[in-house]
C-alpha cells in the first residue's frame, strides 16, 4: 500500500505508461530486479534500479 501512496515521488519522467512506473517504483523501493528489456525502464538504473535482460 505504501508504495502506491508514495508512486508520485518517482521524478525522472523516462517512462510514460503508469502500470510501468508503478512497476519500477516498487521495484526501488523494494529493493527489486526487474525483468525486462524495455528500454525505458533501463534508463531508471540513473535512479538505482537494477534491470536484468
Amino acid at each position: 500500500m505504501s508504495d502506491a501512496v508514495t508512486y508520485y515521488n518517482l521524478t525522472p519522467t523516462f517512462h510514460k505508461d503508469p502500470f510501468d512506473k508503478m512497476l519500477i517504483w516498487q521495484a526501488l523501493q523494494n529493493d527489486l530486479i526487474l525483468i525486462t528489456d524495455d528500454l525505458n525502464i533501463g534508463k531508471y538504473a540513473s535512479e538505482g534500479l537494477q534491470v536484468l535482460w
